[in-house]
């Protein structure tokens, strides 16, 4: 069955594989090595956010000041440190729903896009065995900007020659839920409504999520 009046572009950490705890861990063991602690509520406010930007916060709630070749050799060793947490990665790290929502996308020949801030996604979508859903990939190394400028969607629209009123977003982040209003998509939050302001639509996670719905999602955005 073929269905082209929606495409959809999903976020991947937290929405597709939790690699928020790797984030977390790799984050805390730079905080740690620097003098001061590093919380899960702090964690919270990096999601979406790019490295570079997600360092320039950590060092301003620690009251450290770095050079920028100093700033740039404290990303690097935690992205080392990340990389080899992420690469024991497997597939029953998939979050509930995902495979499914995908399989079933994939079956009704909807265009699929990842778009992500990170620049690991390749790995991470091999380790979990996700690369062959995705019509195309736009993550950390093919943007200049990140969420939530909307540049990471609107990216992805083109390259599945999708117009944005036909897109949906998938976001657990405000930064991406942001990044999709301003790129005039469709956006589902998944996680708190609370944590997600300006979502079309709230979900704990892609459990149960039907192609319909969404179709229905975008039509009703249309007015």
């Amino acid at each position: 069955m073929k269905d082209t009046t929606i495409a959809c572009i999903f976020d991947l950490d937290g929405v597709l594989v939790d690699t928020a705890v790797y984030h977390y861990q790799a984050w805390k063991k730079l905080a740690n090595s620097l003098g001061f602690d590093f919380s899960h509520a702090q964690n919270e406010q990096l999601k979406g956010v790019n490295r570079m930007r997600s360092l320039d916060k950590i060092l301003d709630w620690g009251g450290i000041v770095k050079s920028q070749e100093e700033k740039e050799e404290l990303a690097a060793l935690k992205n080392t440190w990340y990389v080899d947490m992420i690469s024991r990665m497997s597939a029953s790290e998939v979050l509930p729903g995902s495979l499914e929502l995908l399989q079933d996308l994939h079956d009704r020949d909807i265009k699929i896009a990842l778009g992500s801030a990170s620049k690991n996604s390749g790995l991470i979508l091999e380790r979990t065995n996700l690369t062959h859903f995705f019509d195309a990939i736009v993550d950390g190394n093919a943007v200049t900007t990140s969420k939530p400028d909307p540049e990471v969607f609107v990216k992805g629209a083109e390259l599945l020659n999708a117009a944005a009123e036909d897109c949906i977003v998938f976001e657990d982040a405000s930064a991406g839920i942001e990044a999709a209003i301003a790129a005039h998509m469709a956006v589902v939050g998944v996680g708190e409504a609370a944590n997600l302001p300006g979502a079309d639509l709230f979900i704990k996670d892609l459990t149960g999520v039907t192609v319909q719905q969404l179709i229905d999602l975008v039509a009703k955005k249309k007015g």
